[in-house]
């Protein structure tokens, strides 16, 4: 595939922003990006938002953006994939871009959360399972993920204990992210220990919802050396998708889209798994990590939370396969439909040696994947350095 640069980045930090609405989030994140690239405006503004109608009662985003931005003359919409939707818009953005059809993309990953709380933000959230059978029944997102916890543990003869590592190393690396939600470390015991959100899964192994914003600024490889950032480029970008339901998949224990789209970007890519030097995966809960590593062959199968022994120590930024290096979702939190974003941001900023103290040495290649529901929809791309 031919590359698209990222020529400029921006994001906020995540948290509860009780004062700003979706609108002035956005705004900011997306002026931070235009003033990296040291441009005043671009073709297009692809918004990356999940839960805009239920959480905010908002939709038409793309214009609400763009016009905040004093873009309103320029193309503008929304992409929606529940926690995906940040991954596919910047898909949407390099798809664009690779047309021909547009030169600068201006991608915005926003989400607002606490404009409603307790159980009428859960039913708001609930809008991206199965309306006729999950969430009729009481399922959530993290009933689904305990369940998938238990049968692994069951499979597989593993303690919940054994998982803690995939959030000691999260909020090892969130420690020193002043952006994170939660820059508390955590001590060894603190995550078997903690109160139980939906058995096995507890307080400590479940990402935190969060609001924030974060945006990229995307260009064509060939112009790409004409802005004030040192570029990013996205080598590979794909997305696939695997049945929304659990009890629909041939095989509960396998994510068939996290492998699929990342088997299709490292070959759009020219790159094999064992060159990339960061991963940063949707960890909303320590079964999706474990679950990931195997479906991207990092693991055999019922060994992906081996990687989470010693604390952490074999995915911490100085090992040979860094995960969650300015805290994951777990530490730095999960503003849904902009986690995609993040993770981008994030990527580049390592790429460009730029991450201050949550640098990983040397880095070149970095895989970033964000997925909606429990791997139904996964969106993977690969963001390389500039030689």
């Amino acid at each position: 595939m031919k590359a698209v640069s990222i020529i400029g980045a921006g994001m906020l930090a995540v948290g509860e922003h009780w004062s700003l609405s979706i609108g002035e989030l956005a705004e900011e994140a997306g002026r931070l990006a235009l003033d990296d690239a040291g441009l005043d405006s671009a073709d297009a503004v692809i918004v990356g938002n999940a839960y805009g109608a239920t959480f905010n009662q908002q939709t038409q985003l793309g214009s609400l953006i763009a016009g905040r931005l004093g873009l309103s003359g320029a193309e503008a919409w929304r992409c929606e994939a529940g926690d995906a939707a940040g991954g596919v818009a910047l898909r949407a953005g390099c798809l664009a871009i690779l047309s021909g059809m547009l030169s600068t993309v201006l991608v915005i990953g926003v989400e607002k959360s606490t404009d409603i709380v307790g159980a009428a933000q859960l039913a708001a959230r609930n809008t991206s399972l199965d309306a006729d059978f999950e969430t009729v029944n009481g399922a959530t997102q993290t009933t689904l993920a305990a369940l998938l916890m238990r049968r692994y543990m069951h499979e597989n003869n593993v303690e919940l204990a054994d998982f803690a590592g995939f959030s000691i190393n999260a909020h090892r690396n969130g420690s020193r992210n002043p952006l994170a939600m939660y820059r508390n470390q955590l001590r060894p015991g603190a995550f078997e220990r903690a109160p139980m959100l939906a058995d096995p899964v507890s307080l400590f192994d479940s990402a935190p919802d969060a609001d924030g914003a974060a945006a990229l600024v995307l260009s064509s490889a060939n112009t790409a050396g004409s802005s004030q950032a040192r570029p990013v480029h996205i080598r590979g970008s794909a997305t696939a998708n695997d049945s929304l339901m659990l009890q629909d998949r041939a095989d509960l224990l396998y994510l068939k889209a996290v492998s699929r789209s990342a088997k299709v970007a490292l070959r759009q890519a020219g790159l094999e798994q064992q060159q990339i030097d960061l991963l940063e995966l949707q960890d909303s809960h320590t079964i999706m990590a474990a679950l990931a590593l195997e479906a991207l062959g990092y693991s055999d199968r019922g060994r992906g939370w081996t990687w989470a022994r010693q604390q952490g120590q074999r995915i911490a930024l100085t090992s040979d396969l860094p995960m969650s290096s300015f805290g994951g979702l777990k530490s730095r939190g999960n503003p849904s439909g902009a986690t995609g974003i993040y993770q981008a941001v994030e990527a580049a900023l390592q790429l460009r040696a730029g991450a201050g103290d949550n640098q990983v040495p040397d880095a070149r290649h970095a895989l970033i994947q964000n997925s909606g529901g429990l791997g139904s929809t996964v969106a993977t791309h690969i963001l390389s350095a500039t030689d």
